[in-house]
C-alpha cells in the first residue's frame, strides 16, 4: 500500500462546494489548501469582513459582543447560496458559536468538509470538531 497525501477535493462532490473552518492563525501547513482555496473561487469570510449593523457608542460585554458575531455570521449564513463553498476563518471561536453553527448547517442539509486548527485556536472548539471526526489533524495522511 503506498501512502500519499490527503486529498480534501476527493469524493465530496465539485471542489467548488468544499465548507471550510479555519481556527486560530493560518500556519505553513494551511498555505496549499489557501491557495488550492483560491483557484476556486470560495468564499473567504471571517467575521472582521462581515459588516456591523448599527453604531454603539458604549462599550459592549462579552456577551453583546458574542451575540452581535452571532447574528451578523447568521445573517452572512443564510444570505448565501447554498450550494456555495466558503472558507471560514476565526468563527466559531467559542463552543457556543460552534454548536450554533452546526444547527445552521443541520438546518440546511450542508457539511463541513473539514477543520483545520492552527496555533491560538480555541481548545474547546478544537475538541468539539475533533469528537465530530471533521478535524484535519496536522500531518494526516491517507491510504491509496
Amino acid at each position: 500500500m503506498a501512502v500519499g497525501t490527503l486529498d480534501l477535493f476527493a469524493g465530496f462532490g465539485p471542489p467548488a462546494q468544499a465548507k471550510f473552518l479555519l481556527l486560530g492563525s493560518t500556519d505553513f501547513r494551511c498555505e496549499d489548501l489557501m491557495d488550492r482555496t483560491r483557484s476556486l473561487n470560495l468564499e473567504h469570510v471571517s467575521p472582521t469582513l462581515v459588516p456591523r449593523v448599527g453604531i454603539s457608542r458604549r462599550p459592549a460585554g462579552a456577551v453583546a459582543d458574542e451575540a452581535s458575531v452571532l447574528a451578523r455570521m447568521r445573517q452572512w449564513y443564510f444570505a448565501r447560496k447554498p450550494d456555495a463553498g466558503f472558507v471560514l476563518r476565526d468563527f466559531p471561536a467559542t463552543l457556543l458559536q460552534a454548536k450554533v453553527f452546526d444547527e445552521w448547517l443541520e438546518t440546511r442539509a450542508e457539511s463541513l468538509r473539514a477543520v483545520f486548527a492552527g496555533p491560538g485556536a480555541p481548545g474547546a472548539v478544537v475538541e468539539h470538531y475533533r469528537e465530530l471526526g471533521l478535524l484535519f489533524e496536522a500531518g494526516a495522511r491517507t491510504v491509496a
